[in-house]
């Protein structure tokens, strides 16, 4: 799950801190206020196209940290990136000029590390350039995990594998001697220098990382040693400021107890200060002047960029390249001691294919009639009563993939009379979140998990919809959150009462300036914020009691 996100900088907004529950999570606010900047913000720190546009006027650059769950992270990506059980913090950082940079933990990566990890963490709804469910190839997905075929498509990708290793050792039948000789010495000679180069996944983002360090070492630790006797260590240092300001506030609030409260924030803030400067003392005693090792890594990464300039763009491309080279070796060099037997194992391998193929389609078509139905059920709960979705599954023979043959297409008709298409083609933001509403709610309820990502974000779900469907929407909400972190922007009390956590967004003008702050809600100033969302700007008695009654029927 996302803890907790900080933005600096990023258009309106100079700086704000928001921390996140597990379950569903309340965004409210007046329109324009910033709460789509903030969705805008996560999109960004997770990979999404960045515009130099968003950095604030006067901002050199503008920042996204979000600290993530470990469990967040697959496990070999976590692995590369020394992930342990601690919590993970994203960085994402971009300047006037267009520059961009992210990190975890610290660590340089590039920013499709972001975006790849992002796509299966979080699923955006509502932003049409964020939607996965958009994609032929989620929706396929989506309807194997409705049909719990899990079990079969392994079964069919392991039949593909082994059908195109077959075809490939066809295909090296078919040279002549020469031929396949000359493929042999080029495909050793490509093995062998990558075998030789050791590569590793995630080892270009590590040195990458180390290197700045590497080579500003000496600076870095005067920097460090600075800050550090600045912050603690020499004499009218900031903790000794803080000290004694903290223990008079202290002995104030003892006299006027009308003082705790800044009492206790000069205590958390002196305490936050001895754990950045112990966290700085630790990290200048870290940086190590190494010549040997700037010069070990600045030579391993030329090796790497050569590697994967000829290899796919990529290490992690290189290393896929490497498995490849290695069947396709094995299939040469075996070839003259299969020429007698690859047709009929060949031609036994399709038929396997074949029929799994067969399987999945037939458990998707029957899956997709069901899908159909249960969809439909929840739209029309969902405030749109007269529409109709179905799952086109269409199969072409001979078409192999690792997914089989069939290709699934989601298609919508929002309203009656209009003729079904892809949803990429009809869909609104409002009738494409709350059809993703659907599915995830529909996924969630049934026999499996429900799987895929973790958080989903619902920008304006409830859009064009009120009353008893926008309750609807909330309960629907709130069934997700027992499976999935929610973050949901609104403007309808009947959504916003189900949360479990609720901030409110408002933008303000000081000093000239515009900027947002988010006040996070409980108890009176909730109740007080429901009630303006139910009766305008000004609370009533009745719109507070009606926000009293929707807190109550939640409990």
């Amino acid at each position: 799950m996302l803890r907790s996100l900080t933005v600096r900088d990023f258009a309106v907004i100079a700086e704000l801190e928001l921390a996140f529950s597990e379950g569903l999570n309340i965004l409210t606010g007046e329109t324009g206020a910033g709460k789509t900047i903030l969705i805008e913000a996560l999109g960004f720190l997770l990979g999404a196209r960045a515009s130099s546009s968003w950095v604030r006027a006067g901002a050199q650059r503008l920042s996204v940290r979000g600290v993530f769950d470990p469990g967040d992270f697959p496990a070999e990506p976590a692995a590369s990136l020394g992930v342990g059980k601690e919590p993970v913090v994203v960085l994402r950082e971009l300047d006037a000029s267009g520059k961009t940079r992210a990190s975890i933990n610290g660590l340089s990566v590039p920013v499709s590390v972001l975006s790849s990890w992002g796509d299966g963490l979080v699923d955006f709804h509502g932003q049409h350039e964020h939607q996965t469910l958009l994609r032929p190839g989620a929706q396929l997905s989506a309807l194997d995990l409705f049909a719990g075929l899990g079990k079969e498509t392994r079964a069919l990708a392991a039949a593909y594998e082994r059908w195109a290793g077959l075809c490939a050792e066809r295909d090296a039948l078919k040279l002549s001697d020469s031929e396949r000789e000359r493929k042999l010495e080029f495909c050793r000679f490509q093995l062998a220098e990558l075998e030789g180069a050791k590569l590793e996944r995630g080892e270009e983002a590590r040195l990458e990382a180390e290197l700045p360090i590497l080579k500003n070492g000496e600076r870095i630790r005067n920097l460090a040693e600075a800050a550090y006797g600045a912050l603690y260590e020499t004499e009218g240092s900031a903790a000794e400021h803080l000290l004694k300001a903290s223990r008079a506030l202290a002995d104030l609030s003892r006299l006027d107890p009308g003082m705790e409260a800044l009492a206790k924030t000069a205590e958390d803030a002196r305490r936050s200060l001895e754990d950045a400067a112990r966290d700085l003392g630790r990290y200048r005693d870290s940086v190590a002047l190494d010549p040997e090792r700037l010069d070990a890594v600045l030579s391993r990464l030329d090796l790497l960029s050569r590697l994967a300039k000829k290899h796919g763009g990529s290490v992690d491309a290189a290393l896929e390249r490497l498995d490849a080279l290695a069947a396709e070796l094995k299939a040469l060099e075996t070839a003259g001691e299969r020429s007698g037997g690859i047709g009929p194992e060949l031609d036994a391998a399709e038929k396997a294919l074949a029929e799994r193929c067969e399987k999945a389609h037939a458990g998707r078509a029957k899956a997709a009639k069901a899908l159909e139905k249960a969809i439909v059920k929840e739209l029309r709960g969902l405030g749109m009563p007269h529409a109709s979705f179905s799952a086109a599954v269409e199969m072409e023979e001979g078409r192999y993939s690792r997914t089989g043959c069939d290709r699934v297409e989601f298609l919508l008709a929002a309203n009656p009379g209009e003729p079904a298409r892809p949803l990429r083609a009809v869909a609104s933001g409002g009738e494409l979140s709350r059809v993703m509403l659907s599915l995830k709610t529909v996924l969630a309820s049934g026999a499996s998990s429900g799987g895929g990502a973790r958080v989903l974000v619902f920008d304006e779900v409830d859009a064009g919809v009120g009353g008893a469907v926008a309750r609807a929407v909330g309960q629907r909400l709130a069934g997700l959150g027992r499976s999935h972190q929610i973050l949901c922007v609104t403007h309808l009390a009947q959504v916003a009462c189900f949360g479990r956590s609720h901030m409110h967004v408002v933008k303000e003008t000081d000093r000239g300036r515009t900027a947002v702050r988010v006040e996070p809600l409980a108890r009176e100033r909730r109740l007080e914020t429901l009630a303006v969302m139910l009766g305008g700007r000004e609370p009533t008695a009745a719109s507070r009691r009606h926000a009293s009654e929707l807190l109550e029927s939640t409990q």
